[in-house]
């Protein structure tokens, strides 16, 4: 059960809400031209920046990605070849179980 200063929270916490709803209707009819121009500019910021972490990064070498690459590939290939025999291996014992 609430006691009465739940009440008149519970009511005040209402009464905010709906003037916070109409405060936000009345800033949302602002005419379309001032929100476009709004939303070019923060586009125009937002590329600013962007151009500007691109400019911080640290891009390995072209002999240094290679070298990554092929590192890559062929622990792929060695975990492909493994992880097929296994498959093979078990895919045997079982049929050699259930004959």
């Amino acid at each position: 059960m609430l006691s009465g200063i739940d009440v008149a929270k519970v009511i005040a916490h209402k009464k905010s809400e709906s003037t916070g709803k109409k405060k936000r209707a009345v800033s949302e009819q602002q005419p379309a031209d001032n929100n476009i121009g709004f939303q070019l500019e923060r586009i125009k910021h937002f590329s600013a920046e962007v151009k500007t972490e691109f400019g911080k990064i640290s891009w390995p070498e072209r002999k240094q990605t290679l070298g990554s690459t092929v590192v890559v590939v062929i622990l792929v290939m060695l975990i492909s070849v493994y992880l097929g025999a296994v498959d093979l291996f078990l895919g045997k014992m079982i049929s050699l179980i259930l004959n």
